[in-house]
């Protein structure tokens, strides 16, 4: 059973930092699409950053780059968002999120993701 479990979120200062942890659990990253979103209230949710297959290029938001920087450690089984120099419209609850890859030749990672953890609140004050 493919398990995602986020933590590591809170209130935070605008210009600080965070890094959420998502672990995972019943997959192998070499075999999945990882991905970090957020929905702020009112909003729709977006994808954040991603990475396909535990390699190639790492995808990132245009608001986030330069700012957030996606990790993983294999021996873990989880995966990290380090977020610096927050903003107050990065305030959101982030998710990660986790979806089987069947095909290879790309590494674009913006997908429909199938499973998904059950959230942490970033709280970022001006």
């Amino acid at each position: 059973e493919v398990q995602l479990v986020e933590s590591g979120g809170g209130l935070v200062q605008a210009g600080g930092s965070l890094r959420l942890s998502c672990a995972t659990s019943g997959f192998t990253f070499d075999d999945y699409a990882i991905g970090w979103f957020r929905q702020a209230p009112g909003s729709e949710r977006e994808g954040v950053s991603c990475i396909r297959n535990n390699g190639g290029r790492t995808y990132y938001a245009n608001s986030v780059k330069g700012r957030f920087t996606f990790s993983s450690d294999n021996a873990k089984n989880t995966v990290y968002l380090q977020m610096n120099s927050l903003k107050p419209e990065d305030t959101a609850v982030y998710y990660c999120a986790a979806t089987p890859i069947y095909y290879s030749g790309t590494d674009y990672c913006w997908l429909e993701y199938d499973y998904w953890g059950q959230g942490t609140q970033v709280t970022v004050s001006s």
